[in-house]
């Protein structure tokens, strides 16, 4: 039986950073890397396309890092 996929729908997701990360806040994941049991997200910042690095993508996973989806300021402000 084949093993599930971690993060299936990982390329192409969105995501907001709760601290401005290399200058943005607002980022999109563009590729994928498996590394034994290990997943890694390239991160692209939607408003540079140089500003890009690679993640565990584990620590998507931690709300007081990252938050699914494009969130505005004020949405953020409001959650903490």
């Amino acid at each position: 039986m084949a093993q599930k996929q971690k993060f299936p729908h990982l390329v192409g997701s969105k995501w907001t950073a709760k601290q401005k990360t290399w200058g943005w806040r607002h980022f999109q994941v563009v590729n994928r890397k498996n590394q034994g049991k290990w997943v890694f997200a390239e991160m692209v910042a939607s408003c540079d396309p140089n500003v890009r690095f690679w993640l565990n993508s584990k620590q998507l996973k931690d709300p007081g890092l990252w938050q699914a989806g494009w969130k505005s300021l004020a949405e953020i402000e409001s959650e903490e």
